[in-house]
């Protein structure tokens, strides 16, 4: 199934908010720009989805709560991977 363009706007608003809760239960300072935060958030969000999804989670109407919260915590983990490999490479 194609994307329309309210599924790009969906995506990329889904993207910011979890990315930027991700950035806020991280402890310390982030130095990351907003683009890479949306974008670690829409994967963090997708892979949130697709864990829930594979551990058996079913399809809700509205907000998947827990689908929302694992998304938040992959996308910190993925804001913290980039962080320390950026962080190593600048310090060559």
């Amino acid at each position: 199934m194609a994307m329309g363009f309210w599924d790009i706007i969906g995506l990329i608003f889904a993207g910011l908010v979890v990315g930027a809760l991700a950035r806020l239960f991280l402890r310390g300072r982030q130095d990351i720009s907003i683009i890479v935060t949306i974008l670690l958030g829409i994967a963090g969000s997708l892979a949130g989805a697709w864990l829930w999804r594979w551990l058996g989670g079913d399809d809700t109407f509205g907000i998947d709560w827990i689908a929302f919260f694992i998304g938040i915590a992959v996308a910190a983990a993925l804001i913290s991977i980039y962080v320390a490999i950026r962080g190593r490479a600048r310090s060559r």
